[in-house]
């Protein structure tokens, strides 16, 4: 069985507020087209259709014409909500839109509800984990820590019970959409650590033959069985060294995998440059970025006068313009820069902690700390969630 896994269409999201809805549907066209042109038996959406809860309604018309070219392919299509997706909003009217082959799974009731096809060497379950915010699910999973790497082992147990119970030889997939140890991130994911650690062990998905993962935007192989498409557009520019594709999946009759990278379509390619705004100018080798999306990181002591209209001479499609001017080592913002970079929220705050009092957070402070972050964190996703 062939099949089409990718993910994070983040539908109506901008760049740098640059519209890219012309650029996505340049992508939803040729995902149809890659659907007929290399005879695919089903298509798997990991997660993140919409860019956020309440989505504008181009993007709605864009999503239904898309789910339109997909059934009248005649092609299986299954679908699950991300951590940017309201899966409410999503799932409205899904048990009718199931009938034209078009399966949203967005409910975490749904998980051990497969669906079924069917090819010349037998049955291929798809299981479809939509995005499992620990602290709204966990009462239902019967787990006591609300923790992604709980959440998500529970419903793989419940995908394994009912894998058990299917005709020997059968085949299966899960899409899901989570953060799994290996995955390199970018900086265009939303942050999803609740609940304490937000990776889980790829291992959480043993005894399935793939994994079609989505939320990282860098389409990766976490295992030969467990994989990101990535999304299908550059959504940052910490993605410009991305090759964007989606995955094309040949599932054996013994559930072997083979997979080939197929292309999306590139709106315009992502630049990073950086130096002192009169070297940038001069330099003839970035000649080369003069029809890119460019990012310009200036380096110059002073801040040069009008930076933005002179860099746009030269990259007239410059997005965006930063600063970090060469200091001196002993120059205590640049002390201050390196001591923050890299870290977490709570270790900022147990470091503040340590400056104000002479001494750090002892463990039942720190556990304080941190569930206070959790609160927070969970009561933004809350919010988004009711929107």
């Amino acid at each position: 069985m062939r099949l089409l896994h990718t993910s994070d269409w983040h539908l109506g999201r901008a760049f740098h507020r640059v519209d890219l809805l012309g650029a996505q549907a340049e992508f939803i066209a040729h995902l149809v087209a890659t659907v007929r042109e290399r005879a695919v038996d089903a298509v798997l959406v990991s997660g993140d259709v919409y860019d956020r809860a309440v989505p504008p309604l181009a993007a709605v018309e864009l999503f239904d014409d898309a789910l339109h070219r997909l059934a009248g392919l005649g092609v299986p299509t299954v679908m699950i909500s991300g951590n940017h997706d309201s899966a409410r909003r999503l799932g409205v009217g899904a048990g009718l839109i199931d009938r034209a082959g078009i399966h949203l799974r967005t409910e975490p009731s749904g998980v051990a509800a497969p669906v079924v096809l069917r090819d010349a060497h037998g049955d291929v379950a798809l299981y479809g984990l939509p995005y499992l915010e620990p602290a709204l699910v966990r009462d239902a999973f019967g787990v006591d820590k609300p923790a992604h790497e709980t959440v998500l082992a529970a419903a793989m147990d419940r995908v394994r019970a009912d894998l058990a119970g299917r005709p020997p030889g059968t085949r299966s997939v899960v899409l899901a959409h989570a953060f799994v140890t290996g995955g390199r991130a970018s900086d265009s994911e939303r942050d999803i650590t609740v609940g304490g650690v937000a990776a889980v062990p790829a291992g959480v998905f043993d005894g399935v033959d793939y994994a079609a993962l989505g939320h990282l935007h860098g389409c990766q192989t976490i295992t030969e069985r467990v994989r990101y498409s990535g999304s299908p557009l550059a959504y940052s520019f910490s993605e410009a060294a991305h090759r964007k594709s989606m995955w094309l999946v040949d599932l054996g009759a013994d559930g072997a995998v083979t997979a080939e990278r197929v292309d999306c379509p590139v709106p315009r390619p992502l630049a990073r440059i950086r130096g002192r705004l009169e070297d940038l100018l001069a330099a003839p080798d970035l000649a080369a970025h003069e029809d890119a999306w460019v990012e310009a990181t200036l380096t110059d002591p002073v801040r040069p006068a009008d930076p933005m209209a002179r860099l746009t001479e030269s990259f007239p499609h410059t997005l965006s313009l930063l600063f970090d001017p060469e200091r001196a080592p002993q120059d205590p913002q640049v002390s201050y820069a390196r001591r923050l970079a890299g870290r977490s929220d709570q270790e900022i705050a147990e470091d503040f902690v340590a400056h104000v009092r002479g001494a750090g957070p002892a463990e039942d402070e720190r556990a304080v700390l941190r569930d206070a972050f959790d609160a927070v964190r969970a009561g933004a996703t809350v919010r988004e969630a009711a929107r």
